[in-house]
């Protein structure tokens, strides 16, 4: 069991990182920043998840903070009889904003892997996240892989990937990378609208290399399904929605990141 915490505070007319604490394998990088938001990267020592580890990491952004939280590499899950699982239990209180981009999570062949993610959010506050699986080397060899986010009271979803429920490798057909978006509160309510009508612009036709569906949610929130031939198609996709990010953060933390691994 690996534990962590990160909690951001507001410090002047910017963000401050108050807490960051992590048992191993978990560490974190605070890098700074030219802009009004608190960054920070998560990883793990040994390059991935092994049999029995179980991380849970901890983000609290208080009020009027701005965080933004990603990974410094994908997570890797390698084969395992009993498993691995993480879990995110992150709060933002009123005037806060998270944005939550971890790098894509790949399964190896013969890995069993739970993940969850819950963010409690108070009145006036906004967040942004995204989750990618990619189908990893062995293309959909994973054992099992099962996926929960949860987002009241705005969405609350489970994915489940079993071989017992059919060969994965036929079912996931040409593509090579599943994920979620979520956009929710004042923060991201013009991006919400305009990537909604991103996508009903582009409707989907019968082989096209990238599909994608929009979903309006209460209060102006929008949730974006997605699914393309690669890892890397997929958070580029991601990323055009998101290309006011920068403006919102104040830098551009993906300005050096050519590529994603898969």
């Amino acid at each position: 069991m690996a534990r962590g915490q990160l909690a951001f505070r507001r410090s002047g007319t910017g963000t401050a990182v108050e807490t960051a604490f992590a048992e191993s394998p978990l560490r974190f990088l605070t890098p700074r920043n030219h802009g009004t938001a608190a960054w920070a990267y998560t990883s793990t020592l040994g390059g991935g998840l092994v049999d029995g580890d179980r991380l849970e990491l901890d983000v609290s952004v208080g009020p009027g903070a701005r965080a933004f939280v990603a990974s410094q590499g994908p997570t890797r899950v390698f084969r395992s009889a009993r498993g691995a699982t993480s879990t995110t239990i992150a709060r933002v209180e009123a005037d806060g904003a998270l944005m939550l981009f971890p790098d894509p999570t790949a399964c190896f062949g013969g890995a069993r892997y739970s993940q969850t993610t819950e963010v409690r959010i108070s009145p006036g506050s906004s967040l942004a996240l995204w989750e990618v699986l990619s189908a990893g080397r062995e293309r959909w060899g994973f054992t099992r892989c099962e996926t929960t986010l949860r987002v009241l009271p705005f969405l609350d979803e489970r994915w489940l990937l079993d071989p017992e429920h059919g060969p994965l490798v036929e079912r996931m057909g040409r593509f090579g990378a599943i994920g979620t978006l979520l956009l929710v509160g004042p923060l991201f309510a013009g991006l919400a609208l305009a990537t909604r009508e991103r996508v009903d612009a582009g409707p989907a036709h019968r082989g096209a290399p990238l599909v994608e569906s929009a979903s309006p949610l209460r209060d102006g929130a929008l949730v974006v399904r997605a699914a393309a031939p690669s890892v890397q198609q997929l958070v580029q996709r991601f990323r055009d929605h998101l290309a006011v990010l920068p403006s919102v953060l104040g830098d551009n933390p993906w300005r050096l990141d050519a590529s994603v691994a898969a």
